[in-house]
Protein backbone atom coordinates (compact mmCIF):
# COMPACT_ATOMS: atom_id res chain seq x y z
CA UNK A 1 0.00 0.00 0.00
CA UNK A 2 1.39 3.42 -0.93
CA UNK A 3 1.19 5.88 1.97
CA UNK A 4 0.69 9.51 1.97
CA UNK A 5 2.37 12.70 4.27
CA UNK A 6 1.43 11.70 7.59
CA UNK A 7 -0.84 13.61 9.40
CA UNK A 8 0.36 14.44 13.20
CA UNK A 9 -2.36 15.61 15.69
CA UNK A 10 -2.53 15.30 19.43
CA UNK A 11 -5.38 14.25 21.18
CA UNK A 12 -6.68 16.49 23.83
CA UNK A 13 -8.75 15.71 27.12
CA UNK A 14 -8.15 19.40 28.44
CA UNK A 15 -7.15 17.28 32.09
CA UNK A 16 -7.40 17.96 35.32
CA UNK A 17 -5.48 17.05 37.37
CA UNK A 18 -5.54 16.11 41.12
CA UNK A 19 -5.57 19.08 43.59
CA UNK A 20 -5.99 21.33 40.91
CA UNK A 21 -8.57 24.02 39.62
CA UNK A 22 -11.06 23.86 36.67
CA UNK A 23 -9.48 27.08 35.88
CA UNK A 24 -6.05 25.40 36.02
CA UNK A 25 -7.25 22.94 33.78
CA UNK A 26 -8.56 25.22 30.89
CA UNK A 27 -5.43 27.44 31.08
CA UNK A 28 -3.35 24.12 30.56
CA UNK A 29 -5.51 22.99 28.25
CA UNK A 30 -5.33 26.44 25.75
CA UNK A 31 -1.21 26.51 26.48
CA UNK A 32 -0.71 23.24 24.80
CA UNK A 33 -3.12 24.60 22.03
CA UNK A 34 -1.69 27.70 21.32
CA UNK A 35 2.33 25.41 21.13
CA UNK A 36 0.57 23.31 19.12
CA UNK A 37 -0.31 26.28 16.50
CA UNK A 38 2.92 27.54 16.91
CA UNK A 39 5.35 24.51 16.37
CA UNK A 40 3.42 23.09 13.32
CA UNK A 41 1.43 20.01 14.75
CA UNK A 42 -0.89 19.32 12.01
CA UNK A 43 -4.12 18.71 13.85
CA UNK A 44 -5.76 18.87 17.76
CA UNK A 45 -8.07 16.23 18.34
CA UNK A 46 -10.90 17.06 21.36
CA UNK A 47 -12.47 14.34 23.47
CA UNK A 48 -15.83 14.33 24.60
CA UNK A 49 -15.94 13.86 28.48
CA UNK A 50 -18.64 13.95 30.89
CA UNK A 51 -19.43 13.90 34.10
CA UNK A 52 -15.82 13.29 34.55
CA UNK A 53 -13.20 14.55 37.96
CA UNK A 54 -10.53 14.40 35.46
CA UNK A 55 -11.55 16.47 32.51
CA UNK A 56 -12.83 19.90 32.20
CA UNK A 57 -13.27 18.54 28.24
CA UNK A 58 -17.05 18.95 28.54
CA UNK A 59 -18.31 20.53 26.16
CA UNK A 60 -15.68 20.24 22.91
CA UNK A 61 -18.26 22.25 20.55
CA UNK A 62 -17.24 25.55 22.59
CA UNK A 63 -13.86 24.62 23.22
CA UNK A 64 -13.77 24.06 19.76
CA UNK A 65 -15.05 27.69 19.05
CA UNK A 66 -12.23 29.34 21.09
CA UNK A 67 -9.60 27.27 19.47
CA UNK A 68 -10.82 28.34 16.11
CA UNK A 69 -11.08 32.10 17.31
CA UNK A 70 -7.31 31.80 18.91
CA UNK A 71 -5.53 29.91 16.39
CA UNK A 72 -5.08 30.08 12.33
CA UNK A 73 -3.55 27.33 10.83
CA UNK A 74 -3.89 24.21 13.08
CA UNK A 75 -6.63 21.88 12.03
CA UNK A 76 -9.48 21.01 15.19
CA UNK A 77 -11.10 17.50 15.05
CA UNK A 78 -13.38 15.64 17.16
CA UNK A 79 -12.43 12.23 18.93
CA UNK A 80 -15.31 11.69 19.26
CA UNK A 81 -18.18 13.76 19.41
CA UNK A 82 -20.76 10.90 20.82
CA UNK A 83 -23.68 11.19 18.02
CA UNK A 84 -26.40 9.65 20.33
CA UNK A 85 -26.29 12.44 23.21
CA UNK A 86 -27.43 15.51 21.13
CA UNK A 87 -30.38 16.41 18.38
CA UNK A 88 -28.56 15.52 15.17
CA UNK A 89 -30.02 19.01 13.66
CA UNK A 90 -28.28 20.54 16.50
CA UNK A 91 -24.73 19.37 15.86
CA UNK A 92 -25.26 19.66 12.03
CA UNK A 93 -25.95 23.70 13.17
CA UNK A 94 -23.27 23.96 15.67
CA UNK A 95 -20.34 22.09 14.04
CA UNK A 96 -21.20 23.77 10.91
CA UNK A 97 -20.24 26.89 12.81
CA UNK A 98 -17.39 25.56 13.84
CA UNK A 99 -15.92 24.67 10.30
CA UNK A 100 -17.19 28.40 9.53
CA UNK A 101 -15.32 29.85 12.06
CA UNK A 102 -12.00 28.19 11.46
CA UNK A 103 -12.61 28.57 7.22
CA UNK A 104 -12.24 25.21 7.06
CA UNK A 105 -10.56 23.71 9.24
CA UNK A 106 -12.65 21.28 11.10
CA UNK A 107 -12.55 16.94 10.98
CA UNK A 108 -15.58 15.58 12.17
CA UNK A 109 -14.57 12.53 13.97
CA UNK A 110 -17.69 10.63 15.45
CA UNK A 111 -18.67 7.71 17.71
CA UNK A 112 -20.84 6.15 20.09
CA UNK A 113 -18.53 5.94 22.96
CA UNK A 114 -17.71 2.34 24.36
CA UNK A 115 -19.36 3.52 28.10
CA UNK A 116 -23.25 3.64 29.28
CA UNK A 117 -22.19 5.99 32.10
CA UNK A 118 -22.39 9.17 30.37
CA UNK A 119 -25.84 7.81 28.76
CA UNK A 120 -27.39 6.43 32.03
CA UNK A 121 -26.47 10.14 33.46
CA UNK A 122 -28.07 11.30 30.14
CA UNK A 123 -31.17 9.35 30.13
CA UNK A 124 -30.69 7.66 27.10
CA UNK A 125 -30.15 3.79 26.66
CA UNK A 126 -27.23 2.34 25.77
CA UNK A 127 -28.82 -0.54 24.06
CA UNK A 128 -30.25 2.28 21.07
CA UNK A 129 -26.84 4.21 20.49
CA UNK A 130 -25.86 1.75 17.29
CA UNK A 131 -29.08 2.85 16.03
CA UNK A 132 -29.61 6.35 17.17
CA UNK A 133 -26.09 7.03 16.17
CA UNK A 134 -26.64 5.52 12.22
CA UNK A 135 -29.70 7.81 12.41
CA UNK A 136 -27.81 11.23 14.26
CA UNK A 137 -25.04 10.74 11.17
CA UNK A 138 -27.75 10.40 8.12
CA UNK A 139 -29.38 13.53 9.03
CA UNK A 140 -25.94 15.83 9.66
CA UNK A 141 -25.00 14.62 6.29
CA UNK A 142 -28.13 15.44 4.96
CA UNK A 143 -28.11 18.89 6.85
CA UNK A 144 -25.07 20.02 5.76
CA UNK A 145 -25.78 18.84 1.59
CA UNK A 146 -29.22 19.25 0.91
CA UNK A 147 -30.97 22.36 0.79
CA UNK A 148 -33.89 20.92 1.94
CA UNK A 149 -34.99 17.45 3.70
CA UNK A 150 -37.33 15.21 5.66
CA UNK A 151 -36.58 12.09 7.86
CA UNK A 152 -38.46 9.69 9.32
CA UNK A 153 -36.50 7.68 11.61
CA UNK A 154 -36.50 6.03 14.70
CA UNK A 155 -35.88 8.19 16.72
CA UNK A 156 -36.14 11.66 15.50
CA UNK A 157 -38.51 13.15 12.86
CA UNK A 158 -37.61 15.81 10.41
CA UNK A 159 -40.52 17.33 8.40
CA UNK A 160 -38.78 19.26 5.64
CA UNK A 161 -36.14 21.56 7.15
CA UNK A 162 -32.95 23.40 5.45
CA UNK A 163 -30.15 23.77 7.88
CA UNK A 164 -28.13 26.90 8.00
CA UNK A 165 -25.17 27.61 7.95
CA UNK A 166 -23.93 24.99 5.67
CA UNK A 167 -20.80 24.17 6.56
CA UNK A 168 -17.46 25.79 4.97
CA UNK A 169 -15.87 22.63 3.66
CA UNK A 170 -17.80 21.38 0.41
CA UNK A 171 -19.60 18.67 0.79
CA UNK A 172 -19.07 18.85 4.39
CA UNK A 173 -15.57 18.16 6.42
CA UNK A 174 -14.15 15.36 6.42
CA UNK A 175 -15.87 12.54 8.13
CA UNK A 176 -13.70 9.81 10.30
CA UNK A 177 -15.61 7.07 12.40
CA UNK A 178 -14.30 5.40 15.74
CA UNK A 179 -14.05 1.79 15.16
CA UNK A 180 -13.21 -0.45 18.52
CA UNK A 181 -15.25 -3.62 17.83
CA UNK A 182 -14.32 -6.25 15.50
CA UNK A 183 -17.41 -5.83 13.29
CA UNK A 184 -16.74 -2.41 13.02
CA UNK A 185 -13.71 -2.90 10.98
CA UNK A 186 -16.00 -4.13 7.56
CA UNK A 187 -18.58 -2.18 7.93
CA UNK A 188 -17.19 0.81 8.00
CA UNK A 189 -15.04 -0.53 5.30
CA UNK A 190 -18.27 -1.32 3.20
CA UNK A 191 -19.26 2.10 3.93
CA UNK A 192 -16.27 3.56 2.39
CA UNK A 193 -15.84 5.73 5.71
CA UNK A 194 -11.93 6.85 6.76
CA UNK A 195 -11.45 5.74 10.40
CA UNK A 196 -9.47 5.80 13.33
CA UNK A 197 -9.00 3.31 15.97
CA UNK A 198 -6.84 3.28 19.19
CA UNK A 199 -5.32 0.42 21.48
CA UNK A 200 -6.88 1.40 25.11
CA UNK A 201 -8.45 -2.14 25.16
CA UNK A 202 -6.53 -4.16 22.72
CA UNK A 203 -3.28 -4.19 21.43
CA UNK A 204 -1.20 -3.26 18.23
CA UNK A 205 -1.18 -6.52 17.22
CA UNK A 206 -5.13 -7.23 17.57
CA UNK A 207 -5.37 -4.26 14.78
CA UNK A 208 -3.50 -5.92 12.18
CA UNK A 209 -6.52 -8.43 10.93
CA UNK A 210 -9.28 -6.07 12.09
CA UNK A 211 -7.65 -3.23 9.60
CA UNK A 212 -7.15 -5.81 7.18
CA UNK A 213 -10.91 -6.66 7.22
CA UNK A 214 -11.46 -2.74 6.80
CA UNK A 215 -9.50 -2.71 3.55
CA UNK A 216 -10.62 -5.99 1.94
CA UNK A 217 -14.24 -4.62 3.09
CA UNK A 218 -13.63 -1.13 1.29
CA UNK A 219 -12.20 -2.97 -1.66
CA UNK A 220 -15.14 -5.34 -2.23
CA UNK A 221 -17.54 -2.54 -2.12
CA UNK A 222 -15.61 -1.03 -5.45
CA UNK A 223 -14.62 2.49 -3.12
CA UNK A 224 -11.65 4.25 -4.77
CA UNK A 225 -8.64 3.67 -3.25
CA UNK A 226 -7.38 2.14 0.32
CA UNK A 227 -9.22 3.90 3.47
CA UNK A 228 -7.61 5.93 5.37
CA UNK A 229 -6.49 4.97 9.48
CA UNK A 230 -5.22 7.20 11.74
CA UNK A 231 -4.35 5.71 15.61
CA UNK A 232 -5.05 7.24 18.77
CA UNK A 233 -1.90 5.92 20.84
CA UNK A 234 -0.07 7.31 23.85
CA UNK A 235 3.26 8.74 23.15
CA UNK A 236 5.56 10.18 25.32
CA UNK A 237 9.10 11.52 24.32
CA UNK A 238 11.75 12.72 26.71
CA UNK A 239 15.42 14.01 26.17
CA UNK A 240 16.62 10.08 27.35
CA UNK A 241 15.42 6.89 27.45
CA UNK A 242 15.26 6.81 31.34
CA UNK A 243 13.22 9.80 31.86
CA UNK A 244 11.17 8.82 28.42
CA UNK A 245 10.25 5.21 30.43
CA UNK A 246 9.92 6.42 33.89
CA UNK A 247 8.19 9.95 34.28
CA UNK A 248 4.87 8.67 32.31
CA UNK A 249 4.69 5.25 34.04
CA UNK A 250 2.59 5.50 36.74
CA UNK A 251 -0.04 7.99 34.69
CA UNK A 252 -0.08 5.50 31.99
CA UNK A 253 -0.34 2.29 34.27
CA UNK A 254 -3.31 3.94 36.51
CA UNK A 255 -4.98 4.74 33.21
CA UNK A 256 -5.12 0.76 32.12
CA UNK A 257 -5.91 -0.55 35.73
CA UNK A 258 -8.84 2.17 35.81
CA UNK A 259 -9.95 1.22 32.70
CA UNK A 260 -9.87 -2.59 33.23
CA UNK A 261 -12.71 -1.51 36.03
CA UNK A 262 -14.77 0.32 33.38
CA UNK A 263 -14.56 -2.85 31.03
CA UNK A 264 -15.65 -5.41 33.82
CA UNK A 265 -18.65 -3.11 34.76
CA UNK A 266 -20.02 -2.87 31.24
CA UNK A 267 -19.49 -6.29 29.98
CA UNK A 268 -22.90 -6.94 31.27
CA UNK A 269 -24.88 -3.43 30.11
CA UNK A 270 -27.61 -3.72 27.84
CA UNK A 271 -26.10 -2.72 24.19
CA UNK A 272 -22.66 -4.40 25.14
CA UNK A 273 -22.22 -7.50 22.46
CA UNK A 274 -20.64 -10.43 23.08
CA UNK A 275 -18.28 -10.04 20.32
CA UNK A 276 -16.77 -6.90 22.12
CA UNK A 277 -14.77 -9.10 24.10
CA UNK A 278 -14.80 -7.07 27.32
CA UNK A 279 -14.54 -9.29 30.18
CA UNK A 280 -11.10 -10.95 28.56
CA UNK A 281 -10.03 -7.58 27.59
CA UNK A 282 -10.71 -6.59 31.31
CA UNK A 283 -8.19 -9.30 32.62
CA UNK A 284 -5.86 -8.99 29.79
CA UNK A 285 -5.32 -4.92 31.56
CA UNK A 286 -5.88 -6.28 35.31
CA UNK A 287 -2.36 -8.26 34.31
CA UNK A 288 -1.16 -5.90 32.12
CA UNK A 289 3.05 -5.07 32.66
CA UNK A 290 4.46 -1.91 32.16
CA UNK A 291 6.68 -3.43 29.65
CA UNK A 292 3.87 -5.28 27.50
CA UNK A 293 2.22 -2.19 27.81
CA UNK A 294 5.29 -0.04 25.82
CA UNK A 295 5.86 -2.89 23.55
CA UNK A 296 1.84 -3.13 22.27
CA UNK A 297 0.18 -0.14 23.41
CA UNK A 298 2.24 3.16 23.87
CA UNK A 299 5.40 4.67 22.20
CA UNK A 300 7.82 6.14 24.49
CA UNK A 301 11.36 7.16 23.74
CA UNK A 302 13.92 9.78 22.93
CA UNK A 303 13.03 11.64 19.69
CA UNK A 304 15.11 8.78 17.36
CA UNK A 305 13.22 6.14 19.15
CA UNK A 306 9.76 7.58 18.66
CA UNK A 307 10.71 8.27 15.17
CA UNK A 308 11.82 4.75 14.46
CA UNK A 309 8.71 2.88 16.28
CA UNK A 310 6.32 5.40 14.62
CA UNK A 311 7.77 4.97 10.74
CA UNK A 312 7.82 0.72 11.76
CA UNK A 313 3.90 1.23 12.90
CA UNK A 314 3.11 3.56 9.80
CA UNK A 315 4.00 0.10 7.41
CA UNK A 316 2.75 -2.62 9.86
CA UNK A 317 -1.06 -0.95 10.48
CA UNK A 318 -1.12 1.58 6.78
CA UNK A 319 -1.34 4.55 8.61
CA UNK A 320 -2.17 8.07 7.66
CA UNK A 321 -1.66 9.85 11.01
CA UNK A 322 -1.63 9.40 14.40
CA UNK A 323 -3.22 11.09 17.33
CA UNK A 324 -0.77 11.64 20.04
CA UNK A 325 -2.19 10.83 23.35
CA UNK A 326 0.43 12.99 25.44
CA UNK A 327 -0.73 12.83 28.50
CA UNK A 328 -2.61 9.40 28.79
CA UNK A 329 -4.03 9.23 32.42
CA UNK A 330 -3.77 13.16 32.94
CA UNK A 331 -1.38 12.69 35.89
CA UNK A 332 1.72 13.69 34.04
CA UNK A 333 2.75 17.22 35.21
CA UNK A 334 1.75 19.73 32.89
CA UNK A 335 5.66 20.51 31.73
CA UNK A 336 6.71 17.48 30.91
CA UNK A 337 3.79 17.10 28.38
CA UNK A 338 4.79 20.49 26.82
CA UNK A 339 7.84 19.37 26.48
CA UNK A 340 6.79 15.97 25.08
CA UNK A 341 4.85 18.00 22.16
CA UNK A 342 8.02 20.42 21.46
CA UNK A 343 9.92 17.03 21.02
CA UNK A 344 7.29 15.51 18.78
CA UNK A 345 6.83 18.67 17.10
CA UNK A 346 10.25 20.10 16.20
CA UNK A 347 12.57 16.71 16.52
CA UNK A 348 9.94 13.91 15.40
CA UNK A 349 7.65 15.34 12.68
CA UNK A 350 10.99 16.62 10.31
CA UNK A 351 11.37 12.60 9.78
CA UNK A 352 8.53 11.74 7.91
CA UNK A 353 8.15 15.26 5.84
Amino acid sequence: MKLGPMEFGAFHEFPRTDGTSDATGFDNGFELVDAAEQWGLHAIWLAELHISPRSVLASPIAIAAAIAARTERIKIGTAVQVLPLAHPLRQAEEWATIDQISKGRLIFGVGRSGFARTYNAYGIPYAESRERFSEALDIILKAWTEKGFSYDGKYTHVNNVNVTPKPYQQPHPPIRIAASTPDTFATLGTQGHHMFSAVRQGTISDLVPDLNRYQAARAAAGHEGPGQVFLRIPVYIADTEQQAIEEPEQSIMTFYRNMATQLAQSAGESGARAGELREQRSQALEVLTYEAARREKVVVGTPDQVTARLKDLREELGLSGILAELNCGGQIPHQQVMHSLNLLCNEVMPAFA
